[in-house]
């Protein structure tokens, strides 16, 4: 609710919007990932809301959020190494492409030999 104006019922004020060149819709999604730094922000089942204000789109994400370390345990860079006899910037690379899997990246890695 905006101050100073009252209660205003959710239709009129999607109408003082549209008025002002200001037009919101509804996205469905599954998920939405935030790739951070050093980690990703998992967000489930979200609620989207664009919201085009003369060209520019803004996006409201609304939802219960997790985080996921996209951090490679340097273990598990060494055993894929080892495994695959490799190096280990070539078995953090198969890591990073398959998500952290293990045995996916060592097949990966043999695959290529």
């Amino acid at each position: 609710m905006f101050p100073g104006m009252g209660r205003i019922n959710p239709k009129q004020l999607q109408g003082m919007m549209r008025q002002m060149g200001i037009k919101t819709e509804e996205i469905e999604a599954e998920r939405v990932i935030f790739e951070l730094k050093d980690k990703r922000l998992v967000i489930e089942n979200p609620q989207i809301t664009a919201t085009d204000i003369q060209g520019q789109k803004a996006y409201t994400v609304m939802g219960t959020a997790k985080e996921e370390s996209t951090r490679i345990p340097k273990e598990d860079i060494e055993m894929v190494a080892q495994s695959a006899g490799v190096s280990e910037e070539k078995a953090k690379e198969a890591l990073e492409k398959n998500g952290g899997d293990i045995a996916q990246a060592i097949a990966e890695l043999k695959k290529d030999e």
